[in-house]
């Protein structure tokens, strides 16, 4: 983290009284309530020079018991003459609106309609056309808790999650078309030659 970054965030940090900042992973990050999403984003834009625009991502909040509930917003923000970055972060609930920042800069309203598409939250104003998946498609599926097609049909090549056991999982045999299963009856033995 360089130090012009660090202090970008502690100016917002003055700016916003409500902001919390807090350095992880060589990055300042600005946590913010949701109420004050909007305004800390104008904030950053007219009052400490982060006129471009990087990303807007999503994901789920992660804490036990409550996946899909909670989603965490992040923001990045880059102030183009000496090019460092300002991350803001809120956090959302199923039942809450995330407000649009797409009024402070333009590049966000596709990264909001692919976070609503994608992790299920619900945006502020008219509900935005689908990106990425089919108006017929059900579920978000980049929660943790939408379960995968392909997963379910072969198993995951890769390391076992926790509660997975070590043995493969055995397939059933599966009749031909038209012919019922042993619950229907005796069935006629089968010559051993």
């Amino acid at each position: 983290m360089t130090a012009a970054s660090g202090e970008l965030a502690a100016r917002m940090a003055d700016l916003l009284p409500s902001a919390a900042t807090k350095a992880a992973f060589a990055q300042s990050v600005v946590t913010v309530p949701l109420d004050d999403w909007v305004s800390a984003a104008q904030m950053a834009r007219d009052d400490l020079g982060c006129t471009l625009f990087d990303w807007l991502g999503a994901e789920d909040a992660g804490r036990p018991g409550s996946v899909g509930e909670r989603h965490t917003v992040l923001l990045h923000v880059v102030e183009p003459l000496s090019r460092n970055g300002l991350l803001l972060r809120t956090e959302v609930s199923a039942d809450e609106q995330l407000p649009s920042v797409a009024p402070v800069w333009a590049g966000a309203a596709w990264h909001e309609r692919e976070a609503a598409e994608m992790f299920g939250l619900a945006l502020a104003g008219p509900p935005p056309a689908h990106l990425l998946l089919s108006e017929t498609f059900a579920g978000h599926p980049l929660r943790k808790d939408f379960v995968l097609a392909s997963r379910v049909v072969r198993p995951w090549p890769g390391a076992l999650e926790p509660g997975e056991s070590t043995a493969a999982p055995s397939r059933r045999r599966l009749a031909p078309p038209g012919v019922p299963d042993p619950s229907w009856g005796p069935r006629r033995e089968e010559d051993p030659s």
